[in-house]
């Protein structure tokens, strides 16, 4: 008999881990290409396979604080600066292991509607999120405004999207990450006649 025990632990156990929580410590890329290979497993219709990654690592990390740098001044003038978001949102990547850039190839005979191959995309991170877990690794899946303009960044084409940047690193020791959820009998309707 089947037990569901060890993918229900993963899942429960799954929390959000910001750069500041990483250790510093690098993720080697071979165990970003195993998570990459667990999100290939995603449910998605009709097999479009939308999902495309774009691996951000060592050197390109400067490159793309460098562009959130960027970005944050030229979208934020006057009053609307913060030194301190600014410091921030530049520190992000270089406190990461890894950034993925999370993106979604439309299927150009658009034979699902697109809500269908974003929802695989995001089944895809799940994939991935929970290798993450499974592995003692931490990340988080930001979608930060700045996502909308770095298509030229990655060179995506015409009918892909960047959804988001998901941090990857190795946590600190000894983090606390509690987590609640509602009780699922209040989000639950059951038909049985």
């Amino acid at each position: 008999m089947t037990t569901i025990q060890p993918v229900s632990q993963v899942i429960r156990s799954r929390r959000s881990v910001f750069p500041p929580m990483f250790s510093g410590e690098r993720i080697p890329d071979e165990d970003i290409r195993e998570l990459l290979e667990l999100a290939n497993w995603a449910p998605n219709h009709r097999k479009t396979e939308p999902w495309r990654f774009h691996v951000v690592a060592d050197h390109a990390l400067q490159k793309l604080s460098d562009f959130a740098g960027s970005w944050y001044v030229k979208n934020h003038p006057g009053e609307a600066f913060s030194s301190l978001k600014h410091a921030k949102t530049k520190k992000k990547a270089l406190q990461s292991s890894h950034v993925i850039a999370i993106c979604m190839h439309r299927d150009p005979n658009e034979s699902v509607p697109e809500w269908e191959e974003m929802a695989a995309v995001a089944c895809a991170v799940q994939n991935i999120w929970l290798g993450v877990t499974a592995k003692g690794y931490g990340g988080y899946w930001s979608s930060p405004k700045m996502i909308k303009d770095m298509n030229p960044f990655f060179g995506l084409k015409e009918n892909e999207h960047c959804m988001g940047l998901f941090y990857l690193g190795i946590p600190k020791i000894g983090l606390d990450l509690p987590a609640k959820r509602g009780d699922i009998d209040e989000k639950v309707t059951w038909h049985k006649a």
